[in-house]
Parts: structure tokens; C-alpha cells; sequence
């Protein structure tokens, strides 16, 4: 039987042109003016997707992240919050 570094050398990596990034922030934030730079940054070299949702103009978004803004979603899924680590967001993007 296989141990489990060499199964998991054989996944194949993801291909960050199917990933979307999303960054849930608000106008005048510090905070999320620096996630936006690393977010436009990584995605930009790996040619992932990435789009930005202003918290104050979705009440849903609102309740649910408010206390977390910046909020990074990958694919749909909470990544990050508070700030962005490259490293770990383009981990996130090749698998």
C-alpha cells in the first residue's frame, strides 16, 4: 500500500484560471485596501479570477462578515480574513 506523501504528490495541482477570488471589504478601508493589493497581486501572477463586494451595499454580507472585514472567499469558501497572506492565498490557488 502507497503511505500518504506519495498519493498525495500524485493529486493533480488545481488550476488557478478555474478559481475565483473574492474579496468582501468596504470603501475606506485600510485594511482592505491592503488585502486588494496581495488578492490583485497573486491573482494576477497565477491568472485567477478575482472580484470585489462592497459589505455596505449587501445586507446579507453585512451580517454574516461585518466583525471580519476584509473577508477573502476562494471558490465560494472563507479563506482569510483581517489580512491576506500571499503564500497561503496562492497555495490555496494551485492545491
Amino acid at each position: 500500500m502507497a503511505d500518504m506523501t506519495s498519493l498525495l504528490r500524485r493529486r493533480p495541482r488545481k488550476n488557478p484560471a478555474d478559481s475565483t477570488v473574492t474579496l468582501i471589504g468596504k470603501p475606506g478601508c485600510h485594511l482592505c485596501d491592503a488585502a486588494e493589493a496581495v488578492i490583485a497581486g497573486v491573482c494576477g501572477e497565477l491568472g485567477a479570477r478575482w472580484e470585489k463586494k462592497d459589505i455596505t451595499q449587501d445586507e446579507e454580507l453585512h451580517r454574516k462578515y461585518w466583525e471580519q472585514i476584509p473577508v477573502v472567499l476562494v471558490d465560494g469558501a472563507q479563506h482569510d480574513f483581517w489580512r491576506v497572506d500571499p503564500d497561503r492565498l496562492r497555495k490555496a490557488l494551485t492545491g
